[in-house]
C-alpha cells in the first residue's frame, strides 16, 4: 500500500510544485527526486525512517507528473535538463531552503547533480542514481554500440510523431513495459506499477516527455531563458559536494560499465556502488541501500 503522506503546494516562476513532506519543519531537509516513469512512491521505505531520525524530507512531483502543474498557458512544456534543475533550485527558494542534501535518479538524479554542481553552496551531500547524470548534448548525435542503441529505442521512438500519438494513447501501457525492460529482475515491481501510473495523467505528461527526449539530441529547441544554464551544463562541470553513486547491476537501460567512468566528474569525496539484483528504479528497488547512503553522508 503507497504511503500517505500530507500534499503540500508551493508556487514558483513557473510551476505549482506538489511535494509530499516527513518529519518535522525545523529538521535538517533532504529532497528526494524521481525519475521518468516513476514518482514519489519510489521513496515510500525511505522517506518515514528518515523523518525519524528528525529529517525534514520533501519529495516533490517533477513538472509534467501528478498533481504539479505549470501555472501559465504561455510556457514551454520543456523537459530540457536544464528546466529541472531551475525547478529544484526555485523550490528549495520557494520554501526559504539555504541548503539540503539531495537523492535523485534518473531525471531527478540530473536536476540534483546539475544543482550539485553548478551551485554547491545550496548541496550538503548527493546520491546520485548512476552517477553523473548531466548530459553532454554535444556529443548525443554520436553514434554508441549496437547493444546501447538498441535500449535506447524509446527515445528514438519519441523523436517521431508516431511515438507523440503512441505514448498519448498508450502512456500507461508503455511506461508499464518500460518498467519490466528497465527492471527485469524486480519482482515487485508489477504489483507496485499501478500505485504510480495516476501520475502520467497529467495534462503535460506528453509534452514535457516528449521535449526532453528530443532536446537532448538536438532536436527541439530549449527555453530560451534557460540557455545560460545549458551554456554551462555544456562544459560538464565538476561535482565538489560529497557524493555517493548507486547503480543497479542489473539495469536494463544503463547497466554499469566495469570502470567508473564518471568518476572524473567528481572531485569531491565520492564512492561508487554498484547493487547486485538491482535494476534502474534504485530507490525502490533497493531502499536500504539508498537509505544507508544518505544517512552516511549526513552524518
Amino acid at each position: 500500500m503507497a504511503l500517505l503522506a500530507p500534499l503540500l503546494y508551493v508556487r514558483t516562476s513557473m510551476l505549482d510544485i506538489a511535494y509530499e513532506t516527513h518529519g518535522p519543519l525545523d529538521g535538517e531537509p533532504v529532497i528526494l527526486l524521481h525519475g521518468f516513469p516513476y514518482d514519489p512512491r519510489a521513496y515510500d521505505a525511505i522517506a518515514p525512517p528518515l523523518a525519524e531520525r528528525g529529517y525534514r524530507v520533501l519529495v516533490p512531483y517533477l513538472r509534467g507528473y501528478g498533481p504539479t502543474r505549470f501555472i501559465h498557458d504561455q510556457v514551454l512544456r520543456s523537459g530540457q535538463q536544464a528546466a529541472l534543475a531551475k525547478d529544484l533550485l526555485d523550490f528549495m527558494d520557494a520554501l526559504a531552503i539555504p541548503r539540503a542534501t539531495l537523492a535523485g535518479y534518473d531525471w531527478g538524479g540530473r536536476a540534483a547533480c546539475i544543482v550539485a554542481a553548478l551551485w554547491p553552496q545550496r548541496v550538503r551531500a548527493l546520491v546520485s542514481g548512476d552517477g553523473y547524470n548531466i548530459q553532454d548534448i554535444a556529443q548525443s548525435t554520436a553514434p554508441r554500440q549496437p547493444e546501447t542503441e538498441h535500449r535506447l529505442w524509446y527515445q528514438y521512438y519519441f523523436h517521431t510523431q508516431r511515438g507523440v500519438d503512441g505514448l498519448t494513447a498508450n502512456r500507461r501501457e508503455l511506461c508499464e513495459l518500460l518498467w519490466s525492460l528497465w527492471s527485469p529482475t524486480w519482482s515487485a515491481g508489477p504489483s507496485l506499477y499501478e500505485q504510480t501510473a495516476p501520475s502520467f495523467d497529467n495534462p503535460d505528461f506528453v509534452e514535457v516527455v516528449i521535449h526532453s527526449y528530443r532536446h537532448r539530441f538536438m532536436y527541439a529547441p530549449g527555453d530560451p531563458a534557460l540557455e545560460s544554464i545549458e551554456q554551462a551544463l555544456a562544459q560538464q562541470p565538476a561535482i565538489t559536494v560529497p557524493s555517493i553513486s548507486l547503480c543497479g547491476a542489473d539495469d536494463g537501460v544503463g547497466p554499469p560499465s566495469e570502470e567508473d567512468e564518471d568518476a572524473v566528474h567528481f572531485s569531491g569525496v565520492y564512492q561508487r556502488r554498484v547493487l547486485p539484483g538491482v535494476g534502474h528504479n534504485i530507490p525502490q528497488e533497493a531502499p536500504q541501500a539508498t537509505l544507508d547512503a544518505l544517512l552516511e553522508l549526513l552524518a
